[in-house]
């Protein structure tokens, strides 16, 4: 095995179905139109309901603009229609990109995508739904064996689009149970760290997420063996996932299901409230 791993190219739905350009386009225009409207990143990202560092990743096609939002900020923006025109383009793209993870992943980016509920616990790491660009290619970079740059970019790239999960309507159920370590830790260094903590702020105070802290001083603990996710897709029954050192494991069998969602409700009972949680972050925030 070398020491620098590198992953085959035909992950990524734009670059084999000819959708890049759109998108790379739509994140052009975004900006020309942004910044002839004098506004920054963060005053459009306030204007929109969504955040500074989505504005930024769509505008450098790092995430796809979702129909809805370029209705709504090409009224903004005063486009005259233009980015309103590119909504079905956009529909088809999305309706027939296929998926753009590694072959070990798929089964669960296709029931995450399709998921009505998710709930995490995270011992480690923020989870990767949560997680900020710079957040992300810390994990990445960090990683052993090493990536080369180009798997590294490719990563951080679909990490982040599988956050446009958050963007959906009717939106899916989310909780998150992460130790108190993860909050602590800072990966990437401090600025990273500060970024990451006010991304965890910012989505914590969605009205369809939770996120919850497990105190380091708890005595008792019922899923010291690791992290675990538990899905539960439109029209199918819950499912969980686990990942140990790059070997995941999709788990249908209902028996075992039931088993990490008896774990995952006694982790919430031992957790801080989402409130506790949220007033834990920002004193951390505070302190740094």
């Amino acid at each position: 095995m070398t020491d620098v791993e590198r992953e085959e190219r035909p992950e990524r739905p734009s670059e084999v179905d000819g959708t890049a350009h759109l998108f790379r386009t739509l994140g052009k225009q975004i900006k020309v139109l942004r910044e002839q409207a004098g506004l920054s990143q963060k005053e459009l990202g306030r204007a929109a309901h969504c955040g500074e560092d989505l504005i930024s990743s769509m505008e450098r096609a790092v995430r796809t603009p979702q129909p809805e939002f370029l209705v709504r900020v090409d009224e903004l923006l005063s486009a005259g229609g233009v980015l309103k025109a590119a909504v079905e383009d956009v529909r088809e793209a999305l309706a027939k990109a296929r998926t753009r993870h590694p072959d070990w992943f798929r089964d669960y980016a296709k029931a995450e995508a399709e998921a009505v509920a998710l709930h995490n616990y995270s011992s480690q790491a923020v989870h990767g739904l949560l997680q900020t660009e710079e957040y992300a290619r810390a994990t990445f970079t960090q990683r052993r064996p090493l990536l080369d740059e180009e798997t590294i970019e490719k990563r951080v790239a679909d990490r982040l689009a599988r956050q446009q999960i958050f963007e959906r309507w009717p939106a899916p159920t989310f909780s998150y149970v992460f130790e108190e370590t993860v909050l602590r830790r800072p990966i990437g260094g401090r600025d990273a760290h500060e970024s990451q903590l006010r991304q965890l702020l910012r989505v914590g105070q969605l009205r369809t997420v939770e996120l919850q802290v497990m105190p380091t001083d708890r005595e008792e603990h019922p899923a010291l063996d690791g992290t675990f996710t538990l899905l539960t897709p439109k029209g199918r029954q819950q499912v969980a996932y686990t990942e140990l050192y790059g070997h995941p494991r999709l788990i249908t069998e209902p028996e075992e299901v039931r088993i990490f969602s008896e774990r995952y409700g006694i982790i919430r009972a031992q957790a801080l409230t989402p409130r506790e949680s949220l007033s834990l972050i920002e004193k951390t925030l505070g302190e740094r």
